[in-house]
């Protein structure tokens, strides 16, 4: 393997550079390793740079010391792609020859490494050939040239030195070699640069300097002055240009004729004078306010001009500013400020003419004096050097007191009580910018404090700071303790001081827009259970101190205010930030239950209240509003009151779903009846002793338009919840004795029907009416109607439900207890009630034909209701073995879907002949 192949396998030679390697005469390649400095070259190479009898190591040697320009720019990243260079050297006979490199980087197993050749692109130099060495110091000449210098030929860049480079804010020459000369002349100057250039037609002919406006890489201009040389590169004609940048100079230029013009149009006399006060420059503005025109001026002493002795020197010495008298050409006085500098020949005066401010001040301060505003002027150093009255007056402090202090001494603080670090009107008195009402808390020599509202206004904003300033102020101290007064009122509620609703979702609102929050914020939405109770039977006095005692205690578990708020009426709000855990709120919760039902005194009475709390956890990017998340809370807490009060319940979202489900059917439902969408089931029940139907029982139906059947267990208690109860129980108490009445008649059956009372219903004093208008209105027996009541209806309040029966019984209509043995009741309470039968509840039936046990309670129970002559009717009959065992008991009658499932009217008379057919059967 030669060491061309060596070459090529370890550093992955351009193909490029190899083949140019092959196609030109005395060449070869070569490699260099920055990592680590090894040098390899192809074969060749000793041959190109006739080493001789030198050996391997002087071979290297000589590689290397022409390699090394180029080596210097790969190492220090001024050149990151790739490079030529073409050197002399002397051979080892003494012959003077010219090598041509060119390289690039490449990566050799992530080193980094130059790949190039070497070409022999001259014939051995000698005296004749010194004009290429001058060439060559001229190249490096223009290298080194701190001025741009740039060729271009046929209207591209060919060639910029270092210097152009970076006058012209580029990274490498590439950004400018290669580029119309277009691209970095602005267009208006574009012009005037190539007539410039077409007169130059003979080789070394020079162009006369002219400025241009260039275009920089980065975009930005300069202004540059030029000079075009007609040059040729590579045999072909060319413009070598030189450029220098002349923005600054320019500036500067346009400066001084600036503050010329300056010094002619101000409104302040500048003057200029020797060192002795002789009058060297008088502007006109000095004309003007002295009246001594300039020739007038020139060579005179200051003081005979302006009337007054005027010492540069000692007015520097105080700090260069003051104000005096002095007097015009026809003896009127002038109010001036003056203001001195020194210059290397003299000094220079400004005197502004104050006579008018003077004029207008002292209208001012007459005005000032008879404001109710307190108003202080303040110099450029910082001193009060004027107070109205009213000032004295609201600080409470004397005027001389008051003359000369510096209000950085004053005892101040903000809104939060913080001490202020710095007079309001220090800002002011340092940029010129105003202040505006600033609210701070004075603190007078006696110890009191006043509110102020202040207002900082520069009174020379023309002038460089410090500036002369002018401070106002008000006392706020009585409308702002009304403020907040008022401001608490509307936040905060007046019975237990805690936050009202609007501040609690306002404190809600805040922590959930906080940027950096990374944990949940819990909400607990907290009901007082049996307050609605204490507040009906002892009046809003004593319910107002325990919602007072309420807040007190909420407020002692959570030690602060912040975080407790009464959302209304028994219900309070209480914010936990930083906690995440839901064990950790569920404790808290607990704790907080605790602490509400410990006894209340009032009044020598002691009363308890437990509570109901629902909790909502409020990620960092929840995108609910405070409104929604206090909803949300509202519905776990009212889950916890469903689930027996007294407890605490987590939200999700299918609790929302089924409230807003309950929300939707409860509205529905007190249109259901006038849209058609109630209707009555009927199911048979059999009288086992004649094997035959003896009675249907009306059972409520809803179909929803929207989410189709809807339980009754769903539906009743809603209705039992509102007064819809009333108007739906008299509807389907009417329409079954209507259905059943035209049944009977049609098919001719001695039918009983049985309708259900609710809870609510018992309380309704109009109820014995409506069910002796059904039965007169469709002629129906009064036998033949059986109203059914719970035992948990007839427990909720016994006395009620037992005149209400007993209202009943007047008309004649048949009485029954539902689900016996869910209540708690006994038959001794059921003897004072006026009764005809007992239906026990299916849960007693459903092991009747496996389980001995229940068998015997069942008999047990039918025993007793027939001690007391009361019928025994079994609801939930699902199987014949049930419906045998039932019979052998000697249970009266049974229901259940062995029988027949519920039915509409319509299919009434098959179901009741299916029911016949399965009893007869057994």
């Amino acid at each position: 393997m030669t060491d061309s192949d060596r070459l090529h396998r370890a550093y992955g030679l351009d193909e490029e550079l190899r083949d140019l390697a092959c196609e030109v005469n005395r060449a070869a390649a070569w490699s260099y390793r920055l990592s680590d400095g090894e040098l390899r070259w192809s074969t060749g190479m000793d041959e190109l740079l006739e080493v001789g009898d030198g050996g391997e190591d002087e071979l290297r040697g000589r590689l290397r010391e022409l390699i090394a320009p180029l080596l210097h720019s790969a190492e220090t990243l001024q050149a990151p792609g790739s490079q030529s260079l073409e050197e002399p050297f002397s051979t080892s006979s003494g012959e003077l020859r010219a090598i041509f490199l060119r390289c690039r980087t490449a990566f050799d197993r992530g080193d980094r490494c130059l790949v190039g050749i070497a070409v022999d692109v001259a014939s051995p130099l000698n005296e004749d050939r010194l004009d290429t060495d001058i060439a060559d110091r001229y190249r490096r000449l223009v290298e080194m040239n701190p001025d741009a210098v740039c060729v271009h030929q046929d209207g591209t860049t060919v060639y910029v030195n270092p210097a152009g480079v970076r006058m012209m804010r580029a990274t490498s020459p590439d950004e400018i070699v290669g580029h119309p000369i277009t691209e970095f002349v602005a267009k208006h100057a574009q012009a005037e640069l190539f007539s410039r250039l077409s007169v130059a037609n003979d080789p070394g002919t020079t162009t006369e300097p002219a400025e241009a406006e260039m275009i920089r890489v980065d975009g930005s201009r300069m202004l540059v002055e030029s000079v075009a040389v007609r040059t040729s590169w590579h045999g072909r004609p060319a413009f070598q240009v030189i450029l220098r940048d002349v923005t600054a100079q320019r500036a500067a230029d346009a400066a001084l004729r600036y503050q010329a013009a300056l010094v002619e149009h101000v409104n302040n006399a500048i003057i200029a004078t020797t060192w002795h006060g002789v009058v060297t420059s008088w502007n006109p503005a000095a004309e003007m306010i002295y009246g001594f025109s300039a020739d007038q001026a020139r060579g005179r002493p200051t003081s005979d001009l302006v009337g007054a002795d005027i010492n540069p020197a000692a007015l520097l010495a105080v700090g260069g500013t003051t104000e005096a008298k002095h007097r015009h050409a026809d003896g009127s006085p002038v109010m001036v400020r003056i203001s001195a500098a020194e210059m290397s020949n003299g000094y220079v005066l400004v005197c502004a003419d104050e006579t008018a401010r003077r004029t207008a001040e002292k209208r001012y301060a007459t005005v000032v004096s008879l404001l109710d505003e307190g108003v202080l002027i303040i110099d450029s150093n910082g001193r009060i050097v004027m107070a109205n009255p009213a000032a004295t007056a609201i600080l409470g402090t004397a005027e001389d007191d008051l003359v000369g202090t510096d209000p950085q001494s004053w005892v101040a603080f903000d809104e939060e009580d913080n001490r202020l670090p710095q007079a309001p009107s220090l800002q002011t008195r340092f940029t010129g910018e105003p202040e505006n009402r600033r609210v701070a808390r004075f603190v007078r020599p006696d110890g009191t404090s006043a509110w102020l509202a202040i207002s900082a206004r520069s009174l020379t904003p023309d002038d460089s700071p410090p500036h002369r300033t002018m401070v106002s102020f008000t006392d706020i101290t009585e409308p702002r303790a009304f403020r907040k007064q008022l401001e608490r009122e509307a936040t905060h509620d007046p019975l237990t001081g805690l936050a009202n609703r609007t501040m609690v979702l306002r404190r809600l609102q805040n922590a959930m827009r906080e940027h950096d929050r990374t944990t949940p914020t819990g909400v607990m939405f907290i009901d007082l259970d049996k307050f609605k109770i204490i507040n009906d039977s002892l009046g809003h006095v004593v319910g107002d101190e325990v919602l007072r005692v309420a807040g007190e205690r909420l407020r002692s578990v959570m030690d602060s205010d912040e975080h407790v708020g009464r959302h209304g009426g028994d219900e309070f709000v209480v914010l936990v930030h930083d906690e995440e855990d839901p064990a950790r709120l569920h404790a808290l919760a607990d704790r907080i239950r605790r602490r509400l039902t410990e006894p209340i005194m009032v009044e020598g009475r002691h009363l308890h209240v437990d509570a109901s709390i629902g909790i909502v956890l409020v990620p960092p990017d929840d995108s609910r509003t405070a409104e929604d998340v206090l909803r949300d809370a509202d519905v776990a807490m009212y889950e916890a009151k469903t689930r027996g009060r007294g407890r605490v319940a987590f939200f999700d979202v299918q609790l929302r779903e089924r409230l807003q489900r309950f929300l939707e059917l409860e509205q529905d439902l007190r249109s259901a009846v006038e849209n058609g969408e109630l209707w009555l089931a009927y199911q048979p029940i059999v009288n086992l002793h004649a094997n035959r139907v003896s009675g249907v029982e009306a059972l409520l139906r809803w179909t929803h338009p929207v989410h189709g059947t809807v339980s009754p267990e769903e539906f009743i208690p809603m209705a039992e919840e509102s007064d819809l109860i009333h108007h739906i129980g008299a509807w389907a108490l009417s329409t079954a004795v209507e259905e059943i009445a035209r049944f009977r008649t049609r098919y001719d059956l001695d039918l009983q029907v049985k309708a259900n009372l609710s809870v609510r219903q018992l309380e309704d004093p109009a109820l014995p009416e409506s069910v002796d208008e059904a039965l007169r209105k469709t002629g129906l027996s009064a036998k033949s109607l059986s109203l059914e009541i719970t035992e948990s209806a007839l427990m909720h309040d016994p006395a009620t439900a037992t005149r209400m029966l007993q209202e009943l019984r007047r008309y004649g209509v048949q009485l029954a207890i539902d689900d016996f043995g869910t209540g708690y009741s006994s038959l001794a309470q059921l003897l004072r009630l006026p009764l005809d039968s007992l239906k026990i509840d299916r849960s007693f039936i459903v092991g009747i034909a496996h389980s001995h046990d229940a068998a015997a309670l069942v008999n047990s129970i039918m025993a007793m209701a027939h001690a007391v002559d009361l019928a025994v009717i079994a609801e939930g009959v699902e199987t014949a073995e049930q419906l045998e065992v039932l019979r052998r008991s000697g249970c009266d009658q049974a229901q259940g879907y062995y029988m027949s499932r519920p039915v509409p009217v319509g299919d009434l008379a098959e179901a009741i002949e299916r029911a016949d057919r399965r009893t007869r059967r057994e």
